[in-house]
């Protein structure tokens, strides 16, 4: 039997805009979109005028949170960067809520054009009123304009009219990955793909086959979920990618406690990589804390050092996942030094983001393996206290190990040194 699909045809009249790529052209900032139907129980803020980054916002009924006000830093941050190498800058904030995102990438990153989406209509005044601060600008000179589609409609109708984009920014909610097609054809080669998730229970390992179907990845639980979390996020999309022809690479990635959020900064290139050795399984061994990674070829052969047995009961497997460093390192200095010529760090303020970035170049060097080790949990199987981790840093180094420590977690280290050899060294010289 022949079947016949003709899809309906997509209507671009809700918004016209150029489609020049001319890097000379204006573009508006981005907002941001909602890509799903479904309705969540918002955080309902006072409307009342509220300032970050000395910028002057209200933030209505909408879905906002002050404590996101570090990942908006990280984004602003690459988008400037992206603004400074390439001469232009075109935002889609695809769910921008009450549109702080979006007004701070027009005033902080001086993007050209913003397009501010947010699904829910009702939040059109609020989102007008905070991007009214930006001179609107009219034809090819315009600087932002506000739509509200489901996320994925607004970026397909821009496809369909080849009117791309440098950077997208996809503040969602869940672990709702079906935007990740649309968001890698409306993007600009090269561009900018800021995704997040809010899915602390498939991070967790709680929902296996719900983490299975968004990212392709079947995660059980492990000590390091969160980090789990980021790569999880991380390779969902290098599999969607690939599927298209293209391959990304992680600039930064960062997690934080409320909510929880994961949230990703990729850059888009062409051309598939043919073997992507950062890409495949992590395993945990929950007799004696020992991690390591796997690549598809060696599925057939895992096992633990602690096991006389290949298939140990106590091995957990997740993945596929990526593996490789979760930070540039060389573009995580540019922001750092950004961030201070700014004067968001330094000379007593904004310490958080300064020392947040330090970590972040830190766990960017390649010998570092996925995961971290919490030191009550090593101080618990070398039967001692914990010892503090700048001296537990200073041993492992003298013994030739890599060592780091992890944004994710205060009191943990990320280093390539085995569990075993971990509780000896600390034994060695530390219970001294």
């Amino acid at each position: 039997m022949l079947l016949t699909l003709s899809p309906k045809t997509l209507s671009s009249s809700t918004l016209t805009l150029h489609k020049s790529q001319n890097p000379r052209c204006k573009s508006p900032n981005s907002a941001r979109f909602k890509s799903s139907k479904r309705r969540f129980h918002p955080i309902l803020v006072k409307s009342e005028v509220q300032i970050e980054r000395d910028l002057e916002f209200e933030p209505g009924e909408t879905f906002f949170r002050h404590e996101s006000a570090t990942g908006r830093d990280l984004g602003v941050l690459s988008a400037t960067l992206y603004k400074r190498s390439n001469g232009t800058l075109r935002v889609l904030d695809a769910m921008c809520g009450c549109g702080i995102r979006s007004l701070r990438y027009l005033v902080e990153a001086d993007a050209d054009f913003v397009m501010a989406n947010d699904a829910n209509d009702d939040n059109r005044k609020v989102i007008t009123d905070n991007l009214s601060r930006v001179e609107r600008g009219t034809g090819d000179e315009r600087r932002w304009v506000v739509t509200h589609l489901l996320a994925n409609k607004a970026m397909i109708e821009r496809y369909m009219v080849a009117d791309f984009f440098d950077m997208i920014d996809i503040d969602s909610f869940g672990s709702d990955s079906s935007f990740l097609r649309d968001a890698f054809n409306t993007l600009r080669l090269g561009g900018l793909l800021y995704l997040t998730s809010t899915d602390g229970y498939s991070s967790g390992g709680h929902r296996p086959y719900n983490s299975l179907a968004a990212y392709g990845a079947f995660i059980r639980p492990m000590p390091f979920g969160n980090e789990i979390g980021l790569r999880m996020l991380i390779g969902g999309a290098v599999r969607e990618a690939a599927l298209l022809g293209y391959h990304v690479t992680p600039l930064f990635s960062y997690y934080s406690y409320h909510g929880p959020v994961f949230r990703v900064m990729l850059r888009v290139h062409r051309g598939k990589l043919h073997e992507d050795r950062n890409y495949g399984f992590v395993t945990h061994c929950n007799l004696c804390g020992h991690s390591h990674t796997l690549r598809f070829d060696e599925l057939g052969l895992m096992g633990c050092p602690c096991s006389d047995t290949k298939a140990s009961s106590s091995l957990v497997v997740s993945g596929p996942m990526w593996l490789g460093p979760l930070h540039d390192a060389s573009y995580v200095t540019e922001m750092l030094e950004l961030a201070k010529e700014l004067g968001w760090v330094g000379e007593g303020t904004g310490m958080d983001l300064e020392k947040l970035l330090s970590i972040m170049i830190e766990e960017s060097d390649p010998r570092l393996p996925p995961g971290y080790t919490k030191m009550d949990e090593m101080a618990s199987r070398a039967k001692m206290n914990s010892p503090p981790l700048k001296k537990m840093m200073s041993a492992l180094v003298k013994e030739g190990y890599a060592v780091s420590r992890s944004h994710i977690i205060p009191n943990a280290l990320k280093t390539d040194c085995p569990m075993s050899n971990f509780v000896r060294i600390a034994q060695d010289n530390l219970k001294k």
